[in-house]
C-alpha cells in the first residue's frame, strides 16, 4: 500500500506534470508535490469508460470572460473512480478531461486542479464544486484511500491546463504542436508509460518473493517415506512439485532481464539521450508487451507457491495470501492486460502492413514464391519428415536439437511471424469494406490478436534471457542459467505444442521428447534451486515468513530424535504391516 501510494504521489501525479506540464508549470508545481507538502492524485479513470480514455466524459469548458477552465462531470457515469489517495489525503489532481473552447472538443488533456484545502480549524475538506466518496473495502491494498471524485463547475485559471502538447490562448483558440488529434492523445498518454514500467518492477518482486519462500520451503518441507522407510522425501525432489516451481522460477528470471532492458530503453527516452517519436512508441509497446506477462506471472507464481506450500501457504504470517490479494488489481490499473495485449497486436500489425508496402516488385514476387513454398512445406508432412530422418529415432538428437538456442529462437519467431501474418490476411478485406463489417471482421479475430501479442512479448524475454547469458563471467553460473533458459524456452514450446503440430513446425516424435527432456532439465536445475532464489537478494527482514525461518528444520529435528529413542530403547512399537508381512513369511517357511 505504501508503495501504491508513492507511485500514485509521484509516479503518477507529479510525473503528470512534469511530462505534460511546461517549465513554468515544473517550476511552480512540482517542488510542493515532490516535497509531499501537496499530496496528489491522477483522475484519468472514470465508471463510464476505464480502459477507453478516449472517450472520457469529464468536461474542461473555456469561459473566454473570466480566462479560466470550468470542470464538471455530467453524468454520473462520468466521476472519477478508483482514484488513489481520492478518499482523504489528497488535496490536488491532474483530471483528464475533454477539453472544449470556442465550441469545438479538442479531446482529452490534462488539467492541475486543487480538491482540498485546510479550514480554519486545521481539518481538511473538499474545495466547492469537488465531492469525493471513499470507495470502500477492496480486495487488498487497504492502505490505499481510492476514491470517487466528482466536479460541478469547478473553475481552473487557465494557466493550469498542463500546456505542453497543447495551448488555449486568451481569447480561446486552440494550438498544438501536434496537428493530429490521435497522435496528440497518443503522445500525451506515452509520456505517462511509467506507470506500466514501474508495476512490472513490482510484480517481478512478488514473483521473486513467493519463489524465496516457496522453493526455501520446499528443500526443507519432508513429505512421505521414499526408499528409506526412516526419512521423508524432501518436497522438491518430487518432480511433480520441481514441475510447479520451477518452470515459474524461469520465468521470473526471464522477466527480470526483460525489465532490465525495458528500464534501459526508458532511461534513454526520458534522458533525452536517444528521444524520437519512433523510440517513444517503441517504449510504449514494450511496455504494453511486458506489463501484462509480469503482472500476469505475479499472480500464477503467488497462487503455485500458495498451494506448494500447502495449509501453511495459506496462513497470513506466511505472507503469501497477502501478496496475493493485494497485486490481484496489478492486471487491471494502469490498463487492463488484455486492452494492452490488443494494443501490441495492433502496432504488429502495423509493421508487418509498413513492411509490405515497401516491397518492391521483385520483392513482392519473391514473398508469393516463399509464401508458397511455406505453405507447401509447413502443411504437408515434408518438414516433420525431415526433422524425424534428422533425428533417425533417437530421442537424444532430438533433445540434443531443441537444446540450441538457434532452434528455440526459430521455433518461437516463426510461430509469432506467421501467426502476425495470418492476421494480416484474414484482415485484408476490411480495407474496402465498412465500418460495420470492418469492425466485425477485426472483433472475429480479436482473440488470435491477442495471442500473437503475447507471444511476442515471451519471444522478447527469450531474447533478453539469451543476451543476458552472454554478460555472464563465470562459466559454471553460465551454465545453470543456461539450463534456465532452455526450460523457459521448451516450456513456452510445450504449452504451444499443439499449435507446432497443427502448422507443421515440429514432428510428433520432438514434439514427444519437448516433455522428456524439460523433466531432464527439472533434474540438472534441482541441485540449483536454492542458490538461484537466494540470488534474488532477499534477506529475512525482507522475506518475513515464519516458514523459512527454520522452524521447519527445528521440527524435523525433534521428529528424528524422537523416533531415534524409540529405536534405540526398544520401545518402538511394531508395525502392524510389517508383523503381518513377518507372520507370512514365518507360515511359508514353516510350511
Amino acid at each position: 500500500s505504501l508503495q501504491i501510494k508513492a507511485g500514485v504521489q509521484w509516479g503518477l501525479f507529479a510525473s503528470a506534470v512534469l511530462n505534460l506540464g511546461t517549465e513554468e508549470q515544473h517550476q511552480r508545481l512540482l517542488p510542493p508535490i515532490l516535497d509531499l507538502t501537496v499530496p496528489g492524485c491522477f483522475a484519468m479513470t472514470e465508471t463510464g469508460h476505464g480502459s477507453d480514455v478516449s472517450a472520457i466524459m469529464t468536461t474542461a469548458t473555456y469561459d473566454e470572460q473570466t480566462e479560466e477552465f470550468v470542470i464538471t462531470t455530467p453524468v454520473s457515469s462520468a466521476r472519477k473512480e478508483y482514484i488513489g489517495n481520492a478518499a482523504e489525503h489528497g488535496r490536488s489532481a491532474v483530471v483528464f478531461a475533454q477539453l472544449v473552447t470556442q465550441g469545438v472538443n479538442h479531446g482529452v488533456h490534462a488539467f492541475y486542479v486543487p480538491i482540498r484545502q485546510e479550514g480554519p480549524d486545521g481539518m481538511l475538506r473538499t474545495v466547492p464544486g469537488v465531492r469525493a466518496e471513499d470507495d470502500g473495502h477492496k480486495g487488498g491494498l487497504s492502505g490505499v484511500d481510492n476514491g470517487r471524485l466528482y466536479f460541478d463547475h469547478v473553475r481552473v485559471p487557465r494557466r493550469d491546463m498542463l500546456n505542453r502538447y497543447g495551448e488555449v490562448a486568451a481569447d480561446g483558440s486552440y494550438s498544438s504542436p501536434i496537428a493530429s488529434p490521435g497522435r496528440r492523445f497518443f503522445t500525451m498518454l506515452g509520456t505517462l508509460v511509467q506507470g506500466r514500467v514501474s508495476l512490472g518492477g513490482a510484480a517481478i518482486g512478488a514473483a521473486k518473493m513467493a519463489l524465496t519462500i516457496a522453493v526455501t520451503y520446499g528443500t526443507e518441507r519432508r513429505q512421505f517415506t521414499g526408499a528409506d522407510e526412516h526419512h521423508e522425501v524432501v518436497l522438491l525432489d518430487y518432480q511433480r512439485h520441481q514441475r510447479r516451481l520451477l518452470p515459474l522460477l524461469a520465468r521470473t528470471y526471464a522477466a527480470t532481464f526483460a525489465h532490465e532492458e525495458l528500464l534501459e530503453r526508458y532511461h534513454d527516452v526520458f534522458s533525452g539521450a536517444h528521444d524520437t517519436d519512433e523510440l517513444r512508441q517503441d517504449l510504449e509497446t514494450l511496455a504494453a508487451a511486458s506489463k501484462p506477462l509480469v503482472t500476469w506471472l505475479a499472480l500464477d507464481t503467488l497462487q503455485e507457491a500458495r498451494e506448494a506450500c500447502g495449509g501453511a501457504g495459506y496462513m497470513a504470517e506466511n505472507r503469501l495470501v497477502g501478496l496475493r490479494q493485494d497485486f490481484d488489481v496489478y492486471v487491471t490499473f494502469e490498463g487492463d492486460n488484455n486492452v494492452l495485449l490488443q494494443l501490441v497486436g495492433k502496432r504488429l500489425l502495423t509493421d508487418y502492413g509498413k513492411g509490405m508496402a515497401k516491397m518492391d516488385i521483385a520483392g513482392t514476387a519473391r514473398y508469393v514464391a516463399e509464401r508458397a513454398a511455406d505453405l507447401s512445406l509447413h502443411r504437408t508432412p515434408l518438414r516433420r519428415a525431415a526433422q524425424s530422418i534428422r533425428d533417425s529415432g533417437s530421442r537424444a538428437r532430438s533433445a540434443g536439437h531443441l537444446r540450441e538456442a538457434d532452434t528455440q529462437r526459430e521455433l518461437l519467431e516463426d510461430r509469432v511471424e506467421a501467426m502476425v501474418e495470418e492476421i494480416a490476411l484474414a484482415l485484408r478485406p476490411a480495407k474496402d469494406a465498412g465500418p460495420e463489417k470492418a469492425a466485425a471482421l477485426f472483433n472475429s479475430h480479436q482473440q488470435e490478436l491477442i495471442d500473437a501479442a503475447r507471444a511476442h512479448a515471451e519471444l522478447l524475454q527469450w531474447e533478453a534471457f539469451t543476451d543476458a547469458l552472454g554478460k555472464v563471467r563465470d562459466p559454471r553460473t553460465r551454465e545453470v542459467l543456461s539450463t534456465l533458459r532452455d526450460l523457459y524456452g521448451l516450456t513456452l514450446i510445450e504449452e504451444n505444442l499443439a499449435w507446432y503440430l497443427i502448422n507443421g513446425r515440429i514432428s510428433a516424435q520432438r514434439a514427444r521428447t519437448v516433455t522428456s527432456y524439460i523433466n531432464r532439465l527439472l533434474v540438472r536445475l534441482r541441485p540449483h534451486a536454492r542458490d538461484l532464489v537466494e540470488a534474488f537478494g532477499y534477506r529475512p527482514e525482507h522475506v518475513r515468513a515464519t516458514i523459512v525461518t527454520g522452524v521447519e528444520g527445528e521440527r524435523q529435528q525433534e521428529v528424528r530424535e524422537y523416533f531415534r529413542r524409540q529405536r534405540a530403547t526398544g520401545r518402538a512399537p511394531v508395525n502392524e504391516k510389517m508383523l503381518h508381512a513377518s507372520q507370512q513369511r514365518s507360515g511359508m517357511a514353516e510350511g
